[in-house]
């Protein structure tokens, strides 16, 4: 089982560099990472996005709170690049479920990214409400729940139990915390993970044996008592 490598990111010099790189297949965002990166125009800035990132999968997320709005807003973001996947958030601010603008944009071939999942029971609702053939990810807020003392793993096992008769349905691991969250996600066959560019470059680095990383370390506590001019 082969997991897919999406780089979780908004600002412009990282994903030129991470788009040259051939572990990264795809591209995730958000409002908060848009916000942190500087942007002040959502469509120019997303546009400057899909131009860098124009041969690779890139998740734009709507912002609109309501039916009309989210839907306005799917439209216009859709229409920016055919590798565009439209993210919706699974409920709205005051937690209703976005059932009726998932099924209506799927059945009407737009490729959605269900984000903030964080139960199998909203992925079962999810795939109720989707066809079998235009594309969709739902994104499983992992870290995020482990941050609350909650063990994601087994709402991704029932997600990809009740998932595995759709052929257009990717499970995707959200919010990594750390490099072996990646192993994870493979050992469960999430087909993506949408990683942060630090850990994307600590995951390129796999394979060191214990032997030099127990050298490095003693280094690098050596190196820092030194530069301290520390005495005892």
């Amino acid at each position: 089982m082969i997991t897919k490598i999406f780089c979780d990111i908004a600002e412009m010099n990282l994903i030129k560099k991470f788009n040259k790189k051939k572990i990264v297949k795809g591209f995730t965002t958000n409002p908060s990472l848009m916000r942190k990166a500087g942007a002040k125009d959502y469509k120019s800035y997303s546009k400057k996005i899909l131009k860098i990132c124009d041969k690779k999968p890139v998740s734009l997320e709507v912002f609109g709170d309501s039916y009309a709005e989210m839907k306005r807003q799917a439209l216009q973001i859709n229409s920016w690049g055919k590798n565009v996947y439209v993210k919706i958030p699974v409920v709205n601010s005051k937690g209703k479920f976005s059932g009726k603008i998932i099924k209506e944009l799927n059945y009407n071939k737009i490729k959605l990214n269900i984000t903030a999942v964080y139960t199998s029971d909203q992925t079962e609702k999810i795939l109720k409400c989707i066809n079998k053939k235009t594309k969709v990810i739902i994104s499983i807020f992992a870290g995020r729940a482990s941050d609350t003392g909650k063990d994601p793993l087994p709402v991704f096992k029932k997600s990809l139990l009740k998932s595995k008769n759709f052929k257009n349905v990717e499970i995707l691991w959200a919010s990594v915390r750390e490099p072996y969250n990646y192993l994870q996600a493979k050992q469960l066959g999430c087909q993506i993970i949408t990683i942060p560019p630090a850990i994307i470059e600590k995951i390129e680095k796999f394979g060191r044996s214990y032997k030099e990383l127990t050298l490095e370390t003693v280094k690098a506590f050596l190196i820092d008592s030194k530069k301290s001019k520390f005495k005892i």
